[in-house]
């Protein structure tokens, strides 16, 4: 098939690659001429792995393009995909200027029957006000051409967004329209060649389905997270809770480990838009509200600890001379993404209380400089941070992170202190090897349950 995709971000490049892997014609426009540049030449605007292979071999074998010729890109598809940001309003609610934007430009230059789709995460009812752009400017035009708006929410995790993509759980298209949703499932039918994984339904629930998602998945983070605050006062293990409660089929291991906060581009954004879309209704998310405010609560919780364990009370700067080193910038392994990352809020605090840090991640440094410059130092490699700092702080758990060189740690820190915010090692066998250990929810028994 012959497809557009408008916007080269996360979500459009992905789409693009994926779809243009399925053997399509697939362009994809962007307004920022040297992002597009950048992508002819082979440039990567973000880190996803897989998806520089997959963008080149596309281009290459001609499958895949780049442009900024947006009325080329239209008269050319026959479906137009919408995967421009949403970004969140001061009052939380998605900022739909860019998809609408898109919304005029297919209506100004189409020739013919389109399907338009939108991709991005948008509110419910976004559709309708999508069709009513495009149909504006046809009025405007004084032509009649006929054209569908679906909406088919992405559910694509950053660090393996190409294989969600190729395997997916499952494929949401919202529609009205049969024979829309038979053009649909043609064009995913190269991925649920194993499993029938489409499902089709109304517009409206499809957009909701998208919020609902995130929503819950961030709801099971805030509650662990607050379970794992009360084992610590509790003198319980919330590695071996988890495991107790992971069992039951009703409810599974996902999204129950306890960490320093959920972030990205998705999770915050995602929850305050639909908190702000029900209120716009009249109707209060009181559980939203709750689990929104848990998590700017938790991501104090390891700076917290490191001011308890090392901080001078008295002092108007309680860790004025003290050196932490962190261990992951990123709000999540495997991608360079620091949107809403706990780590700002963890360094911001150690920072204002004095502390010197220092920092290391795979792949976040250039993004990280972009907010702290020179207030932090930086290094590309992991130990190189710990030379005489009073304590490492572990912020991401990038699998670099799961297997050290324990005995490296032990000589390099000034004091053997390591402030676990993802329990990644055994409590007991830290302790037998002379570190102070302190992990999240694990002041318990210390028997290992689930930890590593």
């Amino acid at each position: 098939m012959k497809i557009c995709v408008f916007g080269a971000g996360y979500v459009g490049l992905v789409a693009a690659a994926c779809f243009a892997e399925s053997g399509n014609n697939v362009i994809t426009v962007d307004v920022d001429q040297a992002k597009i540049e950048g992508l002819k030449q082979g440039i990567i605007p973000i880190y996803e792995p897989g998806l520089k292979e997959l963008v080149i071999r596309n281009q290459s074998e001609g499958r895949l393009s780049f442009t900024t010729d947006i009325e080329a890109a239209v008269k050319a598809s026959l479906i137009s995909f919408i995967a421009v940001g949403t970004p969140p309003g001061e009052d939380g609610s998605a900022d739909l200027q860019y998809v609408l934007a898109v919304g005029r430009s297919i209506g100004q230059h189409m020739q013919g029957y389109k399907i338009i789709v939108d991709k991005s995460t948008v509110p419910v009812g976004t559709a309708d006000k999508v069709r009513a752009a495009v149909q504006a400017e046809l009025d405007s035009r004084g032509v009649g051409f006929e054209f569908d708006v679906v909406s088919n929410p992405e559910f694509l995790k950053e660090g393996a967004a190409i294989d969600d993509f190729m395997k997916p759980d499952r494929v949401v298209i919202g529609t009205d329209n049969v024979r829309t949703a038979e053009i649909m499932k043609e064009l995913y039918e190269p991925f649920m060649r194993k499993h029938n994984r489409m499902i089709i339904m109304d517009i409206r629930s499809a957009e909701m389905t998208k919020y609902a998602a995130n929503a819950m998945l961030a709801t099971r983070i805030s509650f662990m997270n607050q379970i794992a605050n009360l084992c610590e006062r509790m003198n319980a293990d919330v590695a071996a809770v988890r495991e107790g409660i992971g069992s039951d089929s009703r409810i599974g291991y996902d999204f129950l480990f306890p960490g320093p906060g959920y972030g990205g581009s998705c999770f915050p954004k995602d929850v305050k838009a639909l908190i702000r879309t029900a209120d716009e209704c009249g109707y209060e998310m009181l559980l939203l509200n709750a689990v929104e405010e848990v998590n700017e609560l938790q991501k104090h919780v390891l700076a917290r600890k490191v001011l308890d364990l090392l901080g001078d009370s008295g002092a108007d700067k309680p860790l004025a001379g003290k050196t932490v080193a962190c261990w992951g910038l990123s709000f999540k392994p495997r991608t360079d993404d620091m949107r809403e990352a706990p780590s700002l809020t963890i360094i911001e605090e150690l920072l204002a209380n004095g502390a010197q840090v220092r920092a290391h991640d795979p792949e976040a440094i250039k993004e990280a400089r972009k907010t702290f410059g020179d207030r932090i130092s930086y290094s590309t490699n992991q130990y190189e941070i710990l030379s005489g700092a009073d304590a490492l702080v572990i912020i991401t758990d990038w699998s670099e992170y799961r297997n050290p060189d324990f005995e490296r740690i032990m000589a390099d820190l000034k004091e053997p202190l390591i402030v676990d915010g993802r329990n990644l090692y055994k409590p007991d066998r830290m302790q037998l090897a002379g570190f102070r250990y302190i992990p999240l929810g694990r002041n318990g028994s210390g028997i290992s349950a689930g930890g590593k």
